[in-house]
C-alpha cells in the first residue's frame, strides 16, 4: 500500500509542470508572436498604417515616457480611488445579502440586470450629471468593479458548511464570531478571485471614461493620439494599460499571500 501511495505521488509530481517550463512556454511563445508581428511588418505586409511594428510601438513609448508616465499616474490614481469604493460597496452588499435574505431577493436580479448595460453607454450620462471632473470616473469604476466583489463573496459565504456553523453555534459561539473563523476564511479565496477581476475593470473603466471627458489620463492621451494618426504612440498606450493592469493584478495576488497563510502552507506541500 505505502509503495503505491509512493509511486502515485511520484506520478503526480511527474505530471506537474515544472517551474520552469511553466515560465519558459509563454515566454517563447509571445516573442514568437511578436517576431511574426514585426516580421510582417518590416516586410510590407501589412502596411505600417494599419498596425505599427512592436520596435515602431517601443520607440514611441520610449520617446514618449514622461508625458505617457504623467497621463498614467492620473489614470492610476482614478482607478485606485474606485477599486477601493467599489470593494467596499461590494462587501456591504455581500455582507447584507448573505445575512438578510430578502435583501438577496431583492437586489440580486438588479445587480445582474445593471451588468448587461454597457459601460460605454452609461458614461455620457455620468458627464452630464457630474461633469468632466474626478467624479463620474471614479462613480463608473465603481459601477465596474464592486459586482465581482459582491458575486465571490455571496457564492464564499454559502459555499460554508452549515455543519460548521452548526458546531460553533452549539459551542457558543456569536454571529461575529461564526463569521470571523468560519465564513470569512471559506470565502477569502473566491473573494481574491474577484478582486482580480475588479482590478482589470478598474483600469479599464478609467481609460473609457476619460475617452469621454477630462484633460488628463490615458484614455485621455489614447484620443489626442488617435486624432493625430499616431498609431504607433496608441499602441505603446495600450502597452501600459496592459501593464498597469497586470500590476495591480499582481498586487491583489501579493495581498493574498500575505492575508492567507493557511494557502502558503498548502502551496509548499505540493512542491515538496
Amino acid at each position: 500500500m505505502a509503495q503505491l501511495a509512493s509511486e502515485h505521488i511520484s506520478s503526480d509530481h511527474a505530471a506537474r509542470p515544472s517551474r520552469l517550463r511553466t515560465v519558459m512556454v509563454p515566454v517563447v511563445a509571445m516573442a514568437v508572436l511578436l517576431a511574426v508581428w514585426e516580421l510582417a511588418c518590416d516586410t510590407g505586409l501589412v502596411p505600417p498604417f494599419l498596425l505599427p511594428s512592436p520596435s515602431a510601438v517601443v520607440l514611441a513609448l520610449v520617446k514618449d515616457v514622461a508625458l505617457i508616465a504623467q497621463h498614467s499616474l492620473t489614470t492610476l490614481a482614478e482607478a485606485a480611488a474606485g477599486l477601493g469604493i467599489g470593494v467596499l460597496v461590494g462587501a456591504v452588499f455581500a455582507l447584507l445579502m448573505d445575512r438578510f435574505e430578502t435583501f438577496y431577493l431583492a437586489f440580486e436580479p438588479l445587480m445582474t440586470i445593471s451588468q448587461t448595460i454597457p459601460t460605454i453607454a452609461i458614461a455620457p450620462l455620468l458627464v452630464l450629471w457630474f461633469g468632466y471632473g474626478l467624479a463620474p470616473k471614479v462613480i463608473l469604476i465603481v459601477l465596474t468593479t464592486f459586482f465581482p466583489v459582491t458575486v465571490s463573496l455571496v457564492s464564499g459565504f454559502k459555499s460554508v458548511d452549515p455543519d460548521m456553523v452548526d458546531l460553533m453555534r452549539t459551542m457558543g459561539a456569536s454571529r461575529w464570531q461564526v463569521f470571523r473563523y468560519v465564513k470569512l476564511p471559506a470565502a477569502a479565496d473566491q473573494l481574491f478571485s474577484g478582486l482580480r477581476i475588479s482590478a482589470t475593470y478598474a483600469i479599464v473603466g478609467a481609460v473609457i471614461a476619460e475617452w469621454l471627458g477630462g484633460t488628463s489620463g490615458l484614455g485621455v492621451y489614447m484620443t489626442r493620439v488617435r486624432k493625430s494618426f499616431s498609431y504607433d504612440k496608441m499602441f505603446a498606450s495600450i502597452l501600459v494599460i496592459s501593464a498597469l493592469s497586470l500590476a495591480l493584478m499582481r498586487l491583489v495576488d501579493l495581498l493574498e499571500h500575505i492575508t492567507m497563510p493557511w494557502k502558503r502552507a498548502e502551496g509548499s506541500k505540493d512542491h515538496d
